[in-house]
């Protein structure tokens, strides 16, 4: 965390005054700043207080994940905001009752850890259980799309019950299938676990002085801009009376660009994201639109009448609309499976290398053990560190007993929610999973990718294919898919947070407890906001829509392509798609030959492919919140290191949380009251003429 320059003048006046002390304090390590803070007890980690506003803040991210699933589906790391949010409402809540005489408990670091972990986990929730991908890919809307596996036995449509249980049954697997392996992980192999070291570094620096006042300026930021962005989205409610209205279809590049998807939507949430995703991604994003939607799809349409029937309705899979999604498939399989080999090779070679270490007679710190011998390398913090994570052991019966008891109470449960999905079909699931969980949260801490979403379409196209299509094979592979994915991405997330404890002090069992506690939370919170979206926003899931859910239909045409083989492609289409997937592996491989210097200037196959099916708004947006932050760090790097994730979680919660309100006036019925439209001016005369006559 970087000091405010006013900061810095102070610590530069102290230097002056007494350099030794200045030399003495800025030499202690992190876990020595806070020696004289007595780390509380589990039982005292996981607070009432800690637990409400991890409530409160969960139904907030749960909407702002929710609308990004629904639009575009790229979700930035939350990790920041759920953290400094956190800090915020408690420091206040402690504040007014320690004003009042009345404060029994200090706010620490091990509470904050707490309530980031309960909103991460809860808020995960609206990503890993496919309402924008696997789930609503099973509905009516979305299969009349795909026009092809369209029966009954393929279709099943969202229901607020079924969804609940679902959820319900298939996300705490996770949690028990890695809990033994968790010394292993963080303590035995040491591995970095990127984003929770971050989380861990952020939260820290928070507890310092310095941390929290400029935490203070850093709320009072993120509070300007959602402010901001919460009446921005208020303003450009009025204007939307009406489909194709308002400032989302500004034809900011002429008409001719709108009809292809290029125009600046001013959506502040995209700005936002933009701001806190690499610049690669955002210029991959944009490289994706251009080849897609400014030289591909033209050309392709030109073929209209030869590659394809010129009578079929725009959405047909047979016509134009198959390209733009088999080659985005065939670019995301392409990209998975390079990255699943990669990872699963860097995985393998560092269990060999570990291995080889124990074999070696490398001291390893034994659960159980009060004071662990460390090795003489092992730094003050590590050895705190380390202590601390030993004591409260999360026993192995439970996980085990856990993982059991839930599998049966799973397998003996869905198949009456979906009948296509067989019980043999989810107990071998069940036995392959915690290997698979092991690989991606192993693989997660060394390149902080999780390949949650690779491993649910391996799912898709195995169970698929076993079931068949006169089976409901189509429903059979997406639930299948829902099943592994929330298996490997809380076990990755899970141990992301324990990195995170690990670092803070914050005991295994709070990580856990907090962990359950959000998950189920996010069970309930996250269907009930998706059903608020479903019911509240006619023609949601549609291409043209302001919520059009474009892998719904990605992840459905995937589990067709899985059952039924190549033959719903148009002509062509799969000459491209093996083109496009070979080229998503050679762009992969050439980026890692280059080094990581020269690999910042080559795009990634994945972000390219997301364009293809939307078209590039979105990516104008997230290249002017680049933009922005490039030109903010230009003038002032500090600064805009300091507040520009600030700055761009105001963005993205104000706009996410103006949903709410717009979604009970549309169920309420309240319509906005103007139609802001952009025509030609042949066709403006026209309609002149129309109302005249």
């Amino acid at each position: 965390m970087r000091l405010t320059e006013k900061n810095e003048e102070e610590m530069n006046r102290r230097k002056e005054d007494d350099p030794e002390e200045a030399a003495a304090k800025e030499s202690l390590s992190i876990e020595q700043i806070f020696a004289s803070k007595e780390v509380p007890p589990w039982q005292k980690q996981v607070t009432i207080r800690a637990l409400v506003v991890s409530f409160v803040l969960s139904i907030l991210f749960t909407f702002i994940v929710m609308k990004l699933n629904l639009t575009t589906g790229i979700i930035p790391s939350l990790n920041v905001s759920a953290g400094l949010l956190g800090f915020f409402f408690i420091k206040t809540w402690t504040k007014l009752v320690e004003k009042s005489g009345m404060l029994k408990q200090p706010f620490t670091r091990q509470e904050n850890t707490v309530i980031q972990t309960c909103v991460v986990a809860s808020s995960g929730i609206a990503f890993s259980g496919g309402f924008g991908s696997y789930l609503f890919g099973m509905s009516e809307v979305v299969a009349k799309q795909s026009s092809e596996a369209t029966s009954a036995k393929d279709i099943k449509n969202p229901a607020l019950g079924w969804i609940i249980g679902f959820i319900f049954v298939v996300s705490f697997l996770g949690l028990f299938s890695v809990v033994p392996l968790r010394k292993i992980m963080i303590i035995d192999f040491k591995l970095t676990y990127p984003s929770g070291t971050a989380t861990a570094h952020l939260i820290n620096s928070f507890h310092t002085p310095q941390g929290a006042k400029l935490a203070k300026k850093q709320v009072r930021a993120l509070g300007k801009f959602f402010s901001f962005s919460f009446l921005w989205g208020f303003f450009q409610w009025f204007f939307t009376a009406g489909d194709d209205c308002g400032f989302v279809s500004f034809p900011t590049f002429g008409l001719k660009a709108y009809e292809n998807k290029f125009y600046f939507d001013f959506s502040a949430t995209y700005v936002g994201v933009g701001m806190i995703c690499p610049y690669l991604i955002n210029i991959s994003l944009l490289v994706g639109a251009i080849l897609s939607w400014g030289i591909m799809w033209p050309l392709i349409d030109n073929k209209k009448g030869s590659w394809y029937s010129a009578d079929l309705s725009p959405s047909s899979l047979h016509g134009l609309q198959g390209y733009k999604v088999f080659i985005a498939i065939a670019m995301i399989l392409g990209d998975g499976l390079y990255n699943f080999l990669k990872v699963l090779s860097r995985t393998l070679l560092g269990l060999y290398k570990q291995l080889h270490k124990k074999d070696s007679g490398v001291v390893i710190p034994v659960a159980g053990n009060s004071s662990p011998q460390n090795t003489p390398s092992e730094s003050y913090d590590d050895q705190i560190r380390t202590q601390l994570f030993l004591k409260d052991q999360i026993p192995l019966w439970l996980a085990i007993v856990g993982y059991v008891t839930i599998a049966i109470i799973s397998a003996a449960t869905l198949p009456h929610i979906f009948h296509q999905l067989k019980w043999y079909y989810i107990v071998v699931i069940y036995i392959i999973a915690p290997p698979l969980a092991f690989c991606n949260a192993y693989g997660c801490g060394l390149t902080d990718w999780s390949l949650a979403s690779t491993y649910g379409k391996l799912a898709i196209f195995t169970i698929g294919a076993w079931a068949g299509a006169s089976q409901g094979g189509v429903l059979a592979g997406l639930a299948a898919c829902g099943v592994m994915m929330n298996i490997v991405s809380t076990a990755s997330d899970l141990m992301q947070d324990f990195k995170t404890g690990y670092m803070t002090l914050a005991s295994p069992r709070s990580m856990f407890v907090s962990q359950i506690i959000g998950t189920a939370m996010g069970c309930i919170i996250s269907p009930c906001v998706f059903w608020l979206f479903y019911k509240a926003f006619s023609g949601l899931g549609t291409p043209d829509s302001e919520y059009p859910a474009p892998y719904a239909l990605v992840y459905r045409n995937m589990s067709i392509l899985g059952v039924q083989g190549f033959s719903a492609l148009p002509k062509h289409c799969l000459t491209l798609c093996y083109v496009f997937f070979i080229a998503a592996v050679v762009i992969n491989g050439i980026r890692d030959a280059v080094g990581k210097k020269r690999a910042s200037y080559i795009p990634l196959p994945m972000a390219m492919a997301i364009p293809f099916y939307l078209g590039s708004y979105f990516a104008i947006d997230m290249c002017v919140g680049s933009f922005i932050l490039f030109v903010w760090r230009k003038l002032n790097k500090a600064k805009a290191d300091a507040f520009g994730p600030a700055v761009a979680s105001g963005l993205i919660c104000g706009d996410g949380i103006w949903t709410l309100p717009s979604s009970i006036l549309a169920l309420a019925g309240v319509n906005p009251p103007i139609c802001m439209k952009f025509l030609s001016r042949g066709t403006n005369v026209k309609v002149d003429g129309f109302l005249a006559s």
